[in-house]
């Protein structure tokens, strides 16, 4: 099977966590990051890839636990580094039990690597770019009412 292939075929299957990641990640919406997900590098595939922050996202099973792979897993990461790139790895029960967690550890580790000066922690609480949250007791601005008022 050729590379694009392969790389079509994973994207097709991807097990729930990494969907998961996915959702977040995509269209620049984790912090106006571009992220890729399996993305093709030497002979390796990369889960997500950040192009700008030279950042490699890894979501980890529980075959990654065992030896042989942890070998693997680390000729990968020393293949990566020779070309500048940094390896982030999460475990697949940690974006399912504790997505703030990751949430939280990604954004400080994009800012290290290519900050964005822009944005703001991206928490559990945060609807939009706006930082800090406006006090409980504000006022939400309504949008002036565009009906006509009722006659009669």
């Amino acid at each position: 099977m050729n590379p694009t292939n392969r790389v079509r075929a994973l994207r097709q299957s991807m097990p729930e966590p990494q969907r998961r990641m996915w959702r977040l990640l995509r269209d620049r919406r984790f912090a106006g990051y571009k992220f890729r997900r399996e993305h093709p590098l030497g002979r390796y595939t990369l889960d997500f890839y950040c192009a700008e922050a030279k950042l490699s996202l890894e979501l980890d099973g529980g075959q990654h636990g065992f030896p042989e792979q942890q070998q693997r897993d680390e000729a990968k990461e020393k293949y990566l580094l020779s070309r500048g790139i940094m390896t982030k790895r999460f475990w697949n029960s940690q974006v399912r039990q504790q997505p703030d967690m990751v949430k939280e550890n990604l954004w400080l580790l994009l800012q290290e690597r290519a900050a964005h000066p822009e944005n703001v922690p991206v928490t559990s609480q945060a609807r939009s770019r706006t930082w800090p949250m406006p006090p409980p007791d504000a006022k939400a601005l309504l949008r002036p009412n565009r009906l006509r008022p009722k006659v009669g």
